[in-house]
């Protein structure tokens, strides 16, 4: 009876003291753990080594576009020319073509193509030459006599690595495509020996 008195107590509260329920506090986990970063950056890595690739073709395909409308524009800028202005010659250059006729304010082509006899657009150097034949009069934008051609030709050849579209064009008016510069085998007239016709 003793023993058990004691034992209670030593387990009963003390006398005059409440007892007061302890707290415990839980702290909740705020961000991500180093796992879900890794993660979340190995799925990342993964969607751009699948999508770049298709960006890299798309802005291919873009810049090509334009360098095809480029050459587009030279060709009806060159008919132009020799119709109205040449006397049934070529303009020998793209500043040429880019210079007004005196009285006009309206140049062969447009400003982004005739700032220059070399033009770079949209990744793509657009250049333009005419062998000059000395029968040729001068022109009614400045252009001296036997300054002008027969024939000429342009080309557009990329300047970022990796694409291998090289365009061209002449006075027959049909644009080529090859994988290396048509610049050098482009005749003024006629198909090049290399590279093939653009449908």
């Amino acid at each position: 009876m003793q023993g058990k008195s004691a034992r209670a107590l030593l387990y009963a509260p003390a006398r005059g003291r409440q007892e007061v329920p302890t707290r415990v506090t839980v702290r909740k986990a705020h961000g991500f753990a180093l796992i879900d970063m890794i993660f979340v950056c190995g799925v990342l890595g993964i969607l751009f080594s699948i999508a770049m690739p298709s960006l890299f073709t798309a802005k291919q395909s873009a810049a090509a576009a334009s360098a095809i409308g480029s050459l587009r524009a030279i060709n009806s800028a060159q008919l132009t020319y020799a119709l109205t202005c040449g006397a049934g010659f070529y303009s020998p250059s793209l500043s040429r073509l880019g210079t007004n006729p005196p009285g006009s304010s309206v140049s062969f082509i447009g400003s982004g193509l005739g700032s220059a006899d070399t033009v770079t657009k949209s990744s793509y150097v657009i250049q333009l030459t005419a062998t000059p034949f000395p029968g040729a009069p001068s022109s009614c934008n400045g252009a001296a006599a036997g300054e002008d051609g027969q024939g000429f030709k342009a080309a557009a050849d990329p300047n970022v690595p990796g694409n291998s579209r090289f365009l061209a064009t002449n006075a027959n008016n049909m644009i080529f495509e090859h994988t290396a510069t048509l610049w050098v085998a482009m005749p003024e007239f006629g198909e090049p020996v290399v590279g093939h016709v653009l449908r």
